[in-house]
């Protein structure tokens, strides 16, 4: 054999890279394409700042040898994995190639993955998973399984150490979709992406119920119904583009801080539209996105789960160029009461939010936790309970206020002072109390109105004279359960202002290996 010459050398690594960067080749490239799909590599360019993707184990090939598998190599073994900067901060990623074995996961494809997962906890640095894939790769029985509770390892001993984002860009499905479960955030691609345990298919057979992978696990679904989705982008830039934007309010680790930006708006704007935000009425509805626009840097709200839960409010927002998490009460949508899905979205983002030192700033509009036998069957008391203890054991800055109704438990929940909240503060319309005025009359004064002459002018009178003593901000800021009540017109500044005092802030729980949060 002749021997090789550098210019040899060159060449079969030109011809390796080219081989690894047609993935399964140029007519399963086509395929994607014409099913409204970016490439693996495609999506990596445009997630990551141009020019800055640098890849790993590009050469990489499955050790498969039954089934004919050894005779079916493509340098990469079907997912493209690397490090890049986003905003010119370092963060890791992976995106699976469907057109390599359906982008099944195979025991190297896992030992990629997980080499860049370790590589990020050893530098601090987040992690993207950019998922497209038909699952495990079945050639490869249980290596492929052992492939994935290594990265399933991974996940847990990463989470609230580095963040963690996964795109659906593609089918997700069987063991596939309990890696993405675990990381903080999913975004979905409408049409394109689908996520689920057991297909259609499995379904039909068991349970005899019909439906399409679509109505099982479609973007839509995982968004509105599950809320095991965060985020709907109806293309795959749309996406990419969405995690860029997500990821410039996360700090890279757990010891960093989010990044701040400059901001051009002055921080003691105030805005006399607030005045009138808030209706008098305690039972008319307002949206409470617009006290949040109003409020917050260049009136931008960066919302999470926007169609999961409407009756809770969560997401991303910037007060002095600063990140903080906004947690806030719909009253638009089942007049702000707590429910269960509430409660578990609402404690989620609480506790990331806590993990990765991201002040918390809570508007508070709530009549209480929804009634009913579906609640309470369902757990509503464990379930709620996970929203008091996210709340109870954030250490962050917490600045709450009050715009309007703050009853019963539902008030010790919301971030109230008694869990340890910083800053507590309340709008002069609102009304902090057991119950309504209605309820509690009913309870107070039920004797005493069977026998009135006139009952319904007599439980008039009382209804009038408890909201007078009691719906309102006057009791609680006597006793110091509310720190100050302002003009809402203010809100910007007084929350900037108590951001600013808290910027400082150290707070601890008690050592322990971890608590025990009802789950």
């Amino acid at each position: 054999m002749p021997k090789l010459t550098s210019h040899d050398r060159i060449q079969r690594l030109t011809a390796l890279n080219r081989a690894a960067e047609l993935g399964g080749g140029q007519e399963r490239i086509d395929r994607q394409k014409a099913e409204g799909k970016l490439t693996a590599r495609e999506r990596v360019e445009l997630l990551l700042d141009k020019d800055t993707f640098e890849e790993i184990d590009k050469f990489v090939t499955h050790r498969c040898l039954d089934f004919g598998m050894q005779e079916q190599q493509y340098p990469g073994d079907g997912v493209v994995a690397g490090h890049g900067r986003i905003d010119g901060r370092l963060v890791y990623v992976f995106a699976q190639d469907f057109t390599v074995f359906g982008g099944s996961l195979s025991e190297t494809n896992a030992l990629k993955i997980c080499k860049i997962m370790d590589l990020a906890m050893k530098m601090g640095a987040p992690v993207i998973g950019l998922n497209d894939s038909g699952g495990a790769r079945i050639q490869e029985g249980v290596m492929s399984l052992g492939g994935y509770a290594d990265i399933f390892l991974r996940n847990t001993l990463a989470s609230g150490v580095i963040p963690q984002i996964s795109a659906i860009m593609g089918p997700c499905a069987g063991g596939a979709v309990y890696s993405p479960a675990i990381t903080d955030f999913i975004a979905m691609v409408d049409k394109t992406s689908y996520m689920f345990v057991t297909g259609p298919d499995v379904i039909r057979t068991v349970t005899h119920e019909e439906v399409t992978k679509e109505q099982l696990g479609g973007a839509m679904t995982h968004n509105s119904t599950s809320g095991v989705a965060h985020f709907l982008a109806h293309n795959d830039e749309e996406c990419l583009l969405l995690l860029r934007e997500l990821f410039s309010f996360l700090p890279s680790n757990n010891l960093e801080d989010p990044p701040k930006k400059p901001c051009s708006d002055p921080w003691d704007r105030a805005d006399e539209a607030l005045d009138k935000m808030v209706p008098a009425e305690s039972n008319m509805p307002y949206d409470i996105k617009d006290v949040i626009h109003a409020v917050v840097d260049e009136n931008y709200f960066f919302e999470v789960q926007e169609y999961y839960a409407k009756n809770i409010v969560i997401g991303y927002a910037r007060l002095d160029g600063r990140p903080v998490g906004i947690v806030a009460n719909q009253p638009a949508y089942l007049a702000g009461c707590l429910d269960i899905a509430a409660s578990i979205k609402g404690a989620r983002f609480v506790r990331f939010c806590d993990a990765f030192n991201i002040p918390l700033v809570t508007f508070e509009d709530v009549p209480g936790f929804l009634p009913g036998t579906n609640q309470e069957f369902g757990g509503i008391i464990k379930h709620g309970a996970k929203l008091l203890f996210a709340f109870a054991e954030a250490t962050v800055p917490k600045v709450t206020v009050i715009t309007r109704k703050a009853y019963g438990g539902a008030y010790c929940v919301m971030s109230s002072k008694h869990i340890r909240t910083d800053v507590n503060l309340a709008y002069p319309t609102a009304e902090i109390a057991v119950m309504g005025a209605e309820g509690a009359v009913n309870i107070l004064y039920r004797r005493e109105l069977t026998g009135a002459k006139s009952v319904q002018n007599a439980r008039q009178e009382k209804i009038e004279e408890y909201t007078e003593k009691f719906a309102n901000p006057y009791i609680a800021a006597e006793r110091g359960f509310v720190d100050e009540i302002i003009q809402p017109r203010d809100t910007r500044r007084k929350l900037i202002a108590a951001l600013r005092m808290l910027d400082s802030k150290r707070d601890t729980n008690p050592s322990k290996k971890h608590g025990n949060i009802p789950l």
